[in-house]
């Protein structure tokens, strides 16, 4: 059963929800991105700031990590939303990719970006694990 498109008014407030998103996640982006470009320069951009103690080389690494994890992340939330906001041009926002059902609204509340109603979300979760 295919859904009915959302009304031009929930489609436009949905658009400021995913901008809004967006422009939060580009400015983690551009934070991420400015630390890794300092890296390890003190403010003066002297590389006296290396860690000198293995233990701190240990934990500079386990931090670098984690921000390449979060930007990793991040980058993906971008290609979502810019999807989602391509949805909305298009005027299939809200109506689940596989069953073509309404997405519900709670679920897009939560999750803007979503590309799936929950019974299929979970359907294509559950598939997923099977392949591994």
């Amino acid at each position: 059963m295919a859904a009915k498109q959302l009304a031009e008014t929930r489609l436009e407030k949905y658009k400021e929800i995913l901008l809004k998103e967006k422009e939060d996640t580009q400015n983690i982006i551009n934070a991420i991105n400015e630390i890794q470009k300092r890296g390890a320069k003190d403010g003066n951009g002297n590389l006296s700031a290396y860690s000198q103690h293995q233990a701190d080389l240990g934990s500079d690494t386990d931090e670098s990590e984690r921000r390449v994890y979060i930007l990793e992340k991040e980058l993906k939330n971008i290609k979502l939303i810019n999807s989602a906001l391509k949805r909305i041009y298009d005027k299939t926002y809200g109506i689940c990719e596989i069953c073509g059902d309404a997405i519900p609204a709670n679920r897009l509340k939560i999750i803007p970006y979503a590309r799936y109603c929950i019974k299929c979300k979970e359907e294509e979760e559950q598939r997923k694990r099977r392949r591994k």
